[in-house]
């Protein structure tokens, strides 16, 4: 998990970055600008900051950073590139631009690693984790993805935020005979609309101002495995026209380019919209929608599945344990009927954070005071 500081003045925005942030899966500490301790930073070792100001501390922490800022100019935009900024944005912030840069920033880099060291399999099954329950509804979930994974039919995985649509995904992936290939995923609501068409088809030396080298696009990368559209929902009409055409005709071409580039991969999308709306408002095409729910899998809320919540909390819990060099404890009867009971809007991401929130503020055992006192954002 990504660790962000949240450097800003004010409170109010230092909360929504922070709520926001924390649902999208990033660990964050906010603070005031005057706050700001390389000594601190140094020990907590942060993958990013966001800070609410040019403030030339920041840059000297050797930590990647961006800027926030009510006063946004071309000057102020390319001052504070110039001194290190991976990106420069105004309020109000645009928080799919803003996730969009601190992935960038946080996730691991492709590395060129040595056969010996590692197979392509055991990268594959190691990138997967289990889909833990089993209740009806979840044991349902898993029937299908068996039964789906070695074809390659299409898939498009419905459900709310949080319900892991991704561990979906990977599971599919990770049973298909496309395991030894890449899985491959872009989140198409993080993309700026005018940088979707360059992310999965990728680009030609010279094509905009900004593209120096050639780049190879998401289905160039997935070819051969399998490539995860998550919130296929977002993307705008124009991609959804050349997805269409690349599903259709199993080929694409880079941005700047007239040449055509062959690609075997398997597409599997996900969205919390309901789709049929979004086609009856015009938003979403229907021709694509078609194309891409040759299997439909619908994840179920943590609501309709409540009697997976005492795995899924001894789960988070061992988790927890690694992460965050706590000590074991145990979960009262009262305090996981409590646990059990409650709305979980948020679906199993919110259940993580707050298994991860009692773990580091409960005593020796997590108890129903525990869970009243440390949950209320849960309740």
């Amino acid at each position: 998990m990504a660790k962000v500081l949240i450097l800003e003045q004010a409170k109010s925005i230092r909360n929504i970055l922070r709520e926001r942030l924390e649902f999208e899966g990033f660990a964050t500490t906010v603070a005031e600008p005057s706050e700001l301790s390389e000594r601190v930073c140094a020990r907590r070792g942060y993958d990013a900051i966001v800070a609410g100001e040019r403030c030339g501390a920041v840059a000297k922490l050797g930590i990647p950073y961006i800027i926030i800022t009510a006063e946004g100019s071309i000057d102020g935009a390319v001052m504070a590139l110039k001194d290190g900024a991976e990106d420069y944005l105004t309020t109000p912030v645009d928080m799919n631009r803003l996730l969009y840069s601190l992935r960038r920033i946080t996730e691991p880099k492709e590395e060129i690693v040595p056969e010996v060291a590692t197979t392509p399999r055991q990268r594959s099954r190691a990138a997967a984790e289990p889909i833990i329950g089993c209740s009806p509804a979840i044991e349902h979930v898993r029937g299908l993805i068996e039964r789906v994974a070695p074809s390659n039919a299409r898939v498009l995985i419905t459900g709310e935020n949080g319900t892991g649509k991704e561990l979906v995904a990977r599971y599919l992936h990770q049973r298909s005979q496309r395991a030894t290939a890449p899985f491959v995923e872009v989140n198409c609501a993080a993309i700026p609309s005018e940088l979707i068409e360059s992310e999965l088809f990728g680009h030609e030396r010279g094509a905009f101002t900004s593209a120096i080298k050639q780049r190879k696009g998401k289905f160039e990368q997935a070819n051969g495995g399998t490539l995860f559209m998550d919130e296929i929902g977002d993307m705008s009409l124009s991609a959804q026209a050349k997805v269409l055409r690349a599903l259709q005709e199993s080929k694409i071409s880079r941005v700047g380019s007239d040449k055509d580039v062959v690609v075997d991969v398997r597409v599997v999308a996900a969205t919390n919209k309901n789709i049929r709306q979004e086609i009856a408002r015009g938003n979403f095409r229907e021709d694509l929608y078609h194309r891409l729910s040759v299997i439909p899998i619908k994840v179920p809320p943590l609501r309709e599945r409540t009697s997976d919540i005492p795995l899924l909390v001894e789960h988070f819990i061992k988790q927890s344990i690694a992460e965050h060099n706590v000590s074991a404890k145990r979960v009262d009867e009262e305090a996981m009927q409590m646990l059990m009971q409650m709305p979980w809007s948020g679906n199993i991401r919110e259940l993580r954070n707050v298994v991860e929130r009692l773990m580091i503020l409960s005593g020796e055992r997590i108890t129903r005071q525990d869970v009243e006192m440390y949950c209320q954002e849960a309740v």
